[in-house]
């Protein structure tokens, strides 16, 4: 019993000594599942687009990770050329199409969603499921009961391996990601697949007035 306490004290004292230490937040001590990874979204159960939502000290950045040929794909798809912002003319793949999502628990507030096919930029919001395996995304116009919810699903780490290397490049400039495709006999660097013509940005049609 004696020995027990001890090792219960023990633990309270390294807790408050991790807490007092400067930039050391409470949630870390029991941190839970974040949006930070890899996830996909599908549609009639195929793959549509990957998303990689990056962590960038609490505020969260979503880009196109990859995505899938479809029969509805036209010639400069790839390309997001309706954009007004910075983002005019990226290549959708790997484009930062989710910006500002400021964690507070398994939600995200305040963010914001590109639809890269027409350049229009939605108010968003998401969280992550207690299980770390969902995010459930919604993009709106106005208030937040103006939108839509759409539920992505996570993806194995491993699957970061089959990124094409300019994404992991992009937003993991200072590491050597293990993520570069092996290369096959006769292979050449990847083009950036076309985007589905479905929409990565959950949102509802109407458009405000």
């Amino acid at each position: 019993m004696v020995q027990f306490r001890s090792r219960q004290l023990a633990v309270m004292a390294t807790a408050a000594a991790l807490l007092a230490t400067p930039g050391f937040a409470a949630e870390q001590v029991a941190a839970g599942p974040t949006a930070a990874g890899l996830w996909q979204k599908t549609e009639d159960g195929k793959p549509v687009v990957w998303v990689l939502m990056v962590d960038h000290g609490g505020v969260y950045e979503g880009a196109i990770a990859k995505t899938f040929p479809s029969a509805d794909d036209k010639p400069g798809d790839e390309i997001c050329s309706k954009c007004v912002d910075d983002r005019k003319g990226q290549p959708v793949l790997g484009i930062s199409f989710i910006r500002n999502m400021q964690q507070q628990g398994l939600k995200y507030e305040n963010g914001n969603i590109l639809d890269p096919r027409d350049g229009k930029v939605y108010k968003a919001k998401m969280s992550v499921s207690a299980d770390g395996r969902a995010l459930t995304v919604r993009g709106y116009w106005g208030i937040a009961l103006l939108g839509k919810d759409e539920t992505w699903y996570r993806l194995p780490d491993a699957q970061m391996a089959s990124l094409d290397p300019s994404v992991t490049a992009k937003y993991f400039p200072n590491q050597t990601v293990a993520t570069k495709q092996p290369p096959t006999v006769g292979s050449v660097t990847a083009k950036p697949q076309p985007m589905r013509k479905a929409s990565a940005a959950p949102v509802q049609q109407s458009q405000p007035r």
